[in-house]
């Protein structure tokens, strides 16, 4: 008998550990956001999109959390994979905030970041650098910037993390452009990127999976037991 009330006690948390696992909930996990404007806007790569409805969400990646793909509506056609660095505000939104650049009369609205409902961590986008340049002294603050050679990943075919464009654009050099003109280091211009750097990636489910993988086979060999010893 205590044997089955340990087996029952297993299968319980086995059952709520699923229920649950990080990841389940996809729009969570990526934090699929499906926005809609009014006008054309800039992404970073020189892109302009018109105004209509787009679909964001992170690159699927166990292990990065900072890559952004921005698709259309039906999420058949992919404008942009863009690399972003952690933008920090003291209390989660309840709902999207999309920040633009400032931006010269006439010209399209720069992204600048993206916040999901329920996290005070957003993703603030790296623009190559001769753009950098422009939008720091447009806006008169400093803002991400990354090599030149990096704007035809941004634009290039991406469906994983292992794809090359993906790949080069993570393992780019990132630095910031301040409104002077002067290059400096990111985390000199973002300090809280240095906060971020030091933090492991946002979790995997893999470990609580294996967890719960543990559990169902202890319950499988203590169930033999007990099937054994009956018989």
């Amino acid at each position: 008998m205590k044997l089955l009330k340990v087996l029952t006690t297993i299968g319980a948390l086995a059952l709520l550990a699923l229920m649950f696992t990080p990841g389940l909930k996809a729009d969570t996990w990526n934090q699929k956001t499906t926005l809609t404007f009014s006008q054309p806007f800039e992404v970073p790569g020189g892109r302009v999109l018109p105004a209509g409805t787009y679909v964001f969400k992170l690159l699927d990646s166990q292990y990065d959390r900072n890559v952004v793909q921005i698709f259309s509506e039906d999420q058949l056609t992919l404008y942009a994979t863009v690399l972003a660095i952690p933008n920090y505000r003291l209390h989660a939104p309840e709902n999207t905030i999309m920040r633009f650049q400032e931006r010269a009369s006439g010209s399209p609205e720069a992204i600048k970041a993206w916040f999901y409902p329920g996290n005070a961590s957003g993703h603030e986008f790296v623009y190559p650098k001769a753009r950098a340049v422009e939008l720091a002294r447009l806006t008169n603050e400093p803002v991400p910037s990354m090599s030149a050679e990096m704007t035809p990943n941004i634009t290039s075919p991406a469906t994983s993390a292992a794809d090359q464009p993906v790949v080069a654009l993570e393992k780019a050099p990132i630095a910031a452009e301040a409104p002077s003109g002067e290059e400096l280091p990111i985390t000199t211009a973002f300090p809280s990127t240095t906060e971020a750097a030091a933090l492991p990636k946002t979790a995997s489910s893999m470990p609580l999976i294996g967890l719960i993988g543990l559990l169902s086979l202890v319950s499988a060999f203590s169930l033999l037991i007990v099937t054994k010893r009956v018989s």
